[in-house]
């Protein structure tokens, strides 16, 4: 029922909206993306709520796409502290 609504939904947005959102079938569950990019589901969805991976809730279901794991999985992405950019420090 809530996928339809938002399907319904995306049809009724203007094109130049749509341009910016991925289709339909390029959406994939975080299930799928956790196999592809070997992150927990958890991580996944929180990645989407901080915004460094791109994703939509669909009722309490969270999509991406592939195109957005891979793009991520290509970033610079240390884990640990961040060095302070601290200009006083030698």
């Amino acid at each position: 029922m809530e996928l339809l609504f938002f399907i319904q939904n995306m049809e009724n947005y203007g094109a130049e909206i749509m341009n910016n959102q991925p289709r339909l079938d390029e959406l994939i569950s975080l299930q799928d993306a956790a196999v592809l990019s070997g992150l927990s589901q958890p991580h996944l969805s929180l990645l989407i709520r901080q915004r460094k991976l791109w994703g939509k809730k669909i009722g309490r279901n969270w999509v991406t796409t592939e195109q957005a794991v891979r793009e991520y999985l290509a970033r610079d992405r240390k884990p640990g502290p961040k060095p302070q950019n601290n200009p006083e420090l030698p």
